[in-house]
């Protein structure tokens, strides 16, 4: 007997499973189940679900785990705004525990204002190249006492970088910074001025060390907040061995100013009191101007020690909203105000040159001309 298929029943059964390969897309479109969607990916008010979350854990009346307050808050994508795992590449041995622990982008540099760290601001492009979703890479490899640091600052901000820090503003009793060959006197010295209106320019912020935070390196740093108010100033671990009066008073005064809150220091580190709840009344008061950040963990037990404290820090806050601002939305606003720079642009338009794909070049920011250029390296 032959096998053969009659040719008209073998296109009439070829025109059935086209259809029903169409159809399958189109269904697969419409309910958002393409399987190259990211995993978690979510149509629900991330702040009514954390509100759920953390009232359950709430009516438990246990102290929460750390995976549990991950769970709690994992909807308001936490961003850890001050890390220095570029420094010997660190960064990979973290990538597993940023994954579980759902930090969503890490704000990423190394060394702090000495010759090293010009090594590990490559670093950190690197690490943004490969993930640009991951990363915003800052850099400090520059000698703010030398003239030529303004060109480095505006060759690497042109190149995408986001912003600068950490830098040495002022060190007398850090035992790591106090030492950098780079460091500044007070926040006012080099060609500190003439970098905070050339990063002005490009809405970049500037994350500054300023050890003590008290005394003449703050009144110094007051100048420069008041000499140049178009620049964004970033007081890193303004919560170490400061006091919640003085973060008011600052912030009060000076509304360019933003504080990195090292939580870690707050809540684990002896010297940091014990009482972070001293600071929720100020997170409150000012909710558009703090971060949360790991500081990489340094001088208490470990990077994860850190990112524990930061989601206790949003659990003392109980307040959703005010969560989703600190966690996130803080730093993603100065990130997502930085335009497309003239280097970026001309890149994407020899791209588009060649793809024949089309671009808004006019609203186009930082971060997506970033992202553009990152992707198209890697094919």
């Amino acid at each position: 007997m032959s096998t053969r298929l009659n040719p008209k029943k073998a296109g009439l059964a070829l025109l059935v499973i086209c259809c029903i390969v169409i159809i399958a897309m189109v269904l697969l479109s419409s309910t958002r189940y393409w399987p190259f969607e990211r995993a978690g990916t979510t149509e629900a008010d991330p702040i009514k679900e954390v509100a759920d979350r953390v009232s359950k854990l709430k009516q438990a009346g246990d102290t929460p785990t750390l995976e549990q307050l991950v769970d709690a808050f994992q909807p308001l994508e936490l961003v850890d705004i001050h890390n220095h795992d570029a420094s010997g590449a660190r960064y990979s041995s973290m990538l597993n525990v940023w994954k579980k622990d759902y930090i969503d982008k890490v704000v990423l540099f190394g060394d702090v204002s000495e010759p090293s760290a010009i090594g590990t601001d490559s670093v950190s492009w690197s690490a943004y190249q490969k993930s640009p979703d991951q990363f915003l890479p800052f850099f400090s490899g520059f000698d703010l006492h030398d003239k030529r640091s303004l060109d480095v600052i505006r060759n690497n901000l042109e190149q995408g970088y986001f912003g600068l820090g950490e830098i040495a503003a002022a060190s007398t009793y850090s035992p790591v910074v106090s030492k950098v060959a780079w460091k500044a006197s007070d926040p006012m010295d080099g060609f500190l001025p003439e970098i905070y209106d050339l990063i002005a320019t490009y809405n970049a912020p500037i994350l500054l060390h300023i050890d003590p935070p008290s005394g003449y390196p703050v009144l110094k740093l007051e100048e420069a907040l008041e000499a140049h108010p178009n620049t964004i100033f970033i007081f890193g671990h303004m919560n170490a061995y400061n006091s919640p009066e003085e973060i008011d008073r600052l912030l009060a005064k000076h509304p360019n100013l933003y504080a990195d809150f090292f939580a870690g220091f707050s809540v684990y580190n002896p010297e940091g009191g014990g009482h972070p709840e001293t600071f929720i009344t100020i997170m409150k008061k000012y909710p558009d101007r703090f971060m949360l950040s790991t500081d990489s963990g340094y001088g208490i037990e470990s990077e994860q020690q850190a990112i524990d404290a930061m989601y206790r820090i949003l659990y003392l806050i109980d307040n959703p909203e005010l969560a989703k601002k600190i966690a996130h939305d803080n730093m993603m606003a100065l990130i997502q105000a930085q335009p497309a720079t003239k280097t970026q642009l001309s890149s994407i338009q020899k791209l588009a040159t060649d793809s024949g794909e089309t671009y808004d070049y006019g609203k186009m920011t930082k971060l997506e001309a970033g992202k553009i250029l990152a992707d198209a390296n890697k094919e």
